[in-house]
């Protein structure tokens, strides 16, 4: 019994194209890794780069089993391939609900390890008091938590025309830049949730391809045997 060459084929395809992905991903991540004009508030804030390397990574050994496995018609690559895309999306799922049920306490968690690290802003180096100065200029805010309160010398970035809708009376702009970031963040939800529904669906369809080749190979070896 022959192995159905069109989902072999596209398994394979599929994967080389999970293995690029993967080799550009980690290609960015290491790039934002050891470039030297990264911002050190923004680096703890959002921890991301480090997760897209370890991302990266995965991709890369998932797309060599799923390539090999497809090719050399190897169960055991193709079933490691199948529950390692599995678990994946387990986690995928389990991390959307643990963000949508506990977002106030992974907000309170960061917030808390910011405020040790980084206040007060005025104490730390001129790197860092820069970061937070061209994040303020960005998102037209002031300080990291406790707004102008954070600087012992409050700095221009902080000051605002009076027609602004965030700015005090004291000409200084009245939220801090940790609320700016998460208001960004939550604006853009829904490009997360688009991103994340997508890999979802190419995790079920190699599910699927990886599954249906192994249950292939598996009657064609049954066959040769009877």
């Amino acid at each position: 019994m022959a192995v159905n060459n069109c989902v072999k084929y596209l398994l394979f395809f599929f994967n080389l194209l999970f293995w690029i992905s993967g080799c550009i991903i980690l290609g960015v991540a290491i790039y934002l890794k050891v470039n030297k004009d990264g911002h050190s508030i923004a680096t703890e804030a959002l921890p991301g780069v480090d997760l897209m390397i370890a991302i990266g990574v995965i991709i890369l050994v998932l797309g060599f089993l799923g390539c090999c496995g497809a090719i050399r018609e190897n169960r055991c690559m193709l079933l490691l391939f199948f529950i390692s895309l599995l678990i994946i999306f387990i986690l995928l799922v389990a991390a959307g609900i643990v963000g949508a049920v506990g977002e106030s306490k992974v907000q309170d968690f960061l917030k808390k390890h910011l405020e040790e690290k980084f206040v007060p802003l005025s104490d730390k180096s001129e790197s860092v008091k820069q970061d937070l100065e061209n994040l303020q200029r960005e998102l037209k805010c002031c300080g990291l938590f406790k707004g102008p309160a954070d600087w012992t010398k409050i700095p221009d970035s902080c000051r605002c025309n009076a027609t602004e809708p965030d700015c005090s009376s004291s000409k200084l702009y009245s939220t801090n830049c940790y609320e700016k970031s998460v208001e960004w963040m939550r604006n853009n939800l829904e490009v997360v949730l688009g991103i994340a529904f997508a890999i979802a669906i190419l995790l079920i369809f190699g599910m699927v391809m990886a599954m249906m080749l192994y249950c292939q190979i598996g009657r064609k070896d049954g066959a040769t045997t009877a």
